[in-house]
């Protein structure tokens, strides 16, 4: 697997080696720091599966880029690494085709979940970024709500089990609840349903636990 980096500082790209080294140790971690570089590594590289895309690049607006690499290279998942992760620009990643924005100042637990979540074939959305509104909204129970802010955060059922002290099948039965109630198929359909209704995690799972 070869997954490309492109950002313009250093001590950034030396930190996704790192977490490449743990995440997929078998991966070749190709890095550019501006987008003629990226571009002309994409040309000898056309076999690279995956890359993380900083926006704030010295030669190119990184959504401009973006939109060019989905054009020219719809095979590859791209997902964005940004200083600016407010709305708007969340919102044009993903409708240009980002598999997900993930915020610079995020943890590295946060990252290596979302990163863990776009490998298996999911779309990470920064929970910050969405709109509160009241759990009811979305037709869930509480306890669906926690298990849905848990999912919105890449969080494997396994996980979920451990956060919540849940037994593995009950988790399995509030997720095939929560994909039946948003009308959707999978874990991915559902993250993207709950978001596209404006609904931020931490309000559910802070009013299920005044419950």
């Amino acid at each position: 697997m070869k997954i490309l980096v492109v950002d313009d500082h250093v001590l950034i790209r030396e930190a996704l080696r790192g977490l490449f080294r743990e995440l997929k140790p078998d991966a070749l971690v190709l890095e550019a720091a501006d987008a003629a570089h990226a571009v002309a590594l994409l040309a000898e590289q056309p076999d690279i599966a995956l890359i993380l895309l900083d926006l704030s690049l010295p030669d190119r607006d990184g959504l401009g880029l973006l939109a060019e690499l989905r054009a020219r290279h719809p095979g590859i998942s791209v997902v964005v690494l940004s200083g600016f992760a407010d709305r708007a620009n969340v919102a044009r990643a993903l409708d240009e085709g980002a598999l997900g924005f993930i915020p610079k100042a995020a943890g590295r637990e946060v990252m290596t979940s979302a990163l863990n979540l776009v490998f298996s074939g999911g779309v990470y959305i920064p929970p910050e970024i969405l709109c509160s509104k009241p759990p009811a909204d979305l037709g869930l129970t509480e306890r669906q709500v926690d298990v849905l802010a848990l999912m919105m955060q890449g969080k494997s059922n396994k996980a979920i089990c451990r956060r919540l002290e849940l037994a593995e099948p009950t988790v399995k039965n509030h997720v095939t609840a929560i994909l039946k109630t948003l009308g959707v198929s999978n874990r991915t359909e559902a993250v993207l349903a709950a978001s596209a209704r404006g609904w931020e995690p931490g309000a559910g799972q802070r009013a299920a636990r005044r419950s």
